[in-house]
């Protein structure tokens, strides 16, 4: 494809709602639909929902035994399942094992806690390298992973969908949930970056 081709190509946004009014102008989706799905897509999945299941796991030692054996039902319990939801598993880093998530076929997540992936989960780049060099990949992201810490790589397929259960950070003792949950990241939940300590940058000071 040639440079001017390029240039001139219409944007994603611009795309996608010529699709949607194609479809729509041919009755081929319910009135409202797309904007149900968008809505959806925007609110209800989010890593705000993640924060929340982290924070209670943190503080509810009887739903992170729950969480761990079955992570599916116990985001259920907050409210949190649908499409791309249906098998997550929660992985539990300690102070010994750092998990970390991708999907070197294409970009699946569990969207009820963590959203739609991000463009950096998407890359080609991410998904190729991360799987042989996650040290490398974890430090070039901002992230030193000690080498003392073992690190392992999820791969995340279409029936199976991962979340990381990152370690709670010192200095939160008392906090509640809702206080926990804001500190927690997509990112961490991912396994890219831990969870700040009150005060501390999660990248610039790990």
């Amino acid at each position: 494809m040639s440079r001017a081709r390029r240039d001139s190509a219409a944007s994603p946004d611009a795309r996608a709602n010529a699709v949607a009014e194609a479809l729509a102008a041919k009755g081929l989706v319910p009135d409202g639909f797309l904007d149900v799905v968008k809505e959806r897509a925007t609110e209800a999945w989010s890593p705000r929902n993640g924060a929340r299941v982290v924070a209670r796991a943190w503080v509810d030692p009887e739903y992170r035994r729950r969480l761990l054996a079955d992570g599916t039902a116990a985001c259920a319990e907050l409210g949190y399942a649908g499409p791309q939801g249906e098998y997550i598993v929660v992985l539990e880093d300690t102070p010994d094992l750092h998990n970390v998530i991708v999907c070197t076929q294409c970009s699946c997540t569990a969207w009820p806690v963590l959203g739609l992936p991000p463009d950096w989960y998407k890359s080609p780049e991410y998904r190729s390298r991360v799987v042989r060099e996650p040290r490398r990949v974890l430090h070039e992201l901002g992230l030193d992973v000690p080498e003392s810490i073992t690190i392992r790589v999820w791969d995340t397929s279409a029936e199976t969908r991962y979340m990381v259960l990152p370690l709670r950070p010192a200095g939160t003792e008392g906090w509640s949930e809702e206080r926990l949950a804001a500190l927690v990241t997509r990112e961490a939940m991912i396994g890219i970056e831990l969870v700040p300590e009150p005060g501390r940058d999660p990248l610039t000071d790990s």
